[in-house]
């Protein structure tokens, strides 16, 4: 025997096969009850993270986090800002670029586009170098009037490397004998990128220079700014320690266009965790359960304890401790096989015949501090439940139990 004396006899109650059958049958379903719901957040959890930070990387890693416009600005403006800006310790990258609304013409079909128009090959914003599985993204910079088109825009439009695409520009235009026409001009497809969302469906690239040419726009006109950010989400943080540096500019950010689509993905995070969380929440009722028909089976036994010294607070502990044990079971099993299923999700589906996505492979990020948050929080939860009951036991008058024994 070893002390604290409370601790000894919990964990001794804890880890006894006698007695009655139906409380051990529901603490063990407490136990496995708490199990499945954390095994199931911690798997829903990593697979929803890897879905967000795939959607981080795959789409805000190709659109400006903030876009500063240069309207009312010079060119010597726009430069000594991106030198003001890239010193910040939450900016990543800061490029100097333009972007028009385009439609693409071919004989086969017609698509409306954003057309962005780059000055640096080597912007770490986009990565296309990364997302090129055809062509060569340095011609795209190198030659003038060269465009990096999606897969899946070159399928839609019925055309592949090499060859021409007509750029038409809306709001650009030009006088003609006809009257005034959009400014259009024939780009040849030099790169073909896949990112694997929806940013497929309506963004190319070309070099800044041909841009400005498509755009009438004068040399002299001076470009706007894209910033990338260290982590996307730090957006109000550095515009509030930028503040000083932005106000008299127009600035924009990725909220404005793919906002919705984020806070949706929130959303359903939060909710799948709160009806996954309510499995764990039942299994623990079944700890006040098991608690409540455990106390007043041994109310005897405590009664005797009392007499030999046991204090009111120690028998309180001596069942928060029962109940505590039932809880830490449950959540480490629980987060190790959580931990194992999400690991291998996508290895249990095909094993089982299921291809969710069509061969594409589940996202799975593990978050170290959530995952710690879910486990605290199950613990937790095991440990109010014990309170009550704990309380009853601790109220056991030694004298009533014991008057006719």
């Amino acid at each position: 025997m070893f002390q604290p004396v409370s601790l000894f006899i919990g964990l001794r109650y804890s880890r006894s096969s006698k007695g009655n059958a139906f409380i051990s049958f529901i603490s063990f379903f407490s136990i496995a009850g708490i199990a499945i719901g954390l095994m199931a957040l911690f798997t829903v959890s990593s697979v929803m993270n890897g879905f967000e930070d795939n959607l981080k990387s795959n789409m805000l890693g190709l659109i400006p986090h903030v876009e500063i416009s240069s309207s009312g600005h010079t060119q010597t403006n726009m430069i000594q800002l991106q030198k003001d800006v890239v010193v910040s310790d939450f900016v990543k990258q800061a490029s100097l670029y333009r972007h028009g609304e385009a439609i693409l013409q071919t004989n086969r079909d017609l698509h409306g586009v954003l057309l962005q128009g780059l000055y640096d090959e080597n912007a770490s914003l986009y990565k296309i170098s990364d997302k090129v599985i055809q062509g060569n993204w340095q011609v795209v910079m190198a030659t003038r009037y060269n465009i990096a088109l999606s897969r899946y825009l070159t399928r839609k439009l019925g055309i592949g490397l090499g060859d021409k695409v007509r750029v038409i520009m809306p709001n650009a235009s030009t006088y003609t004998p006809l009257g005034r026409v959009p400014s259009q001009r024939l780009f040849t497809v030099a790169a073909i990128y896949e990112t694997g969302s929806e940013i497929d469906m309506g963004l190319a690239f070309t070099s800044g220079e041909s841009l400005q040419r498509v755009l009438k726009l004068p040399d002299s006109s001076a470009p706007n700014l894209s910033i990338s950010l260290n982590d996307p989400f730090e957006l109000d943080a550095f515009i509030a320690s930028s503040n000083a540096l932005l106000s008299q500019y127009k600035v924009t950010d990725w909220r404005q266009s793919q906002g919705t689509l984020f806070a949706a993905v929130a959303m359903e995070k939060r909710v799948m965790s709160m009806l996954l969380a309510l499995i764990v929440l039942v299994a623990v009722f079944n700890i006040v359960s098991a608690l409540t028909m455990m106390v007043s089976e041994k109310q005897s036994e405590v009664a005797i304890l009392q007499t030999l010294g046991l204090t009111p607070s120690q028998v309180q502990q001596v069942f928060m401790i029962q109940g505590l044990y039932n809880g830490l079971i449950g959540t480490g099993i629980g987060a190790a096989f959580g931990l194992l299923l999400s690991a291998y999700i996508n290895e249990a589906l095909a094993l089982i015949g299921l291809n969710l996505l069509t061969g594409i492979a589940l996202p799975v990020k593990f978050d170290v501090m959530n995952l710690s948050l879910i486990a605290i929080g199950s613990i937790t939860m095991s440990f109010l439940a014990t309170l009550y009951p704990a309380r009853k036991a601790a109220n056991v008058s030694p004298a009533e139990v014991l008057r006719y024994e």
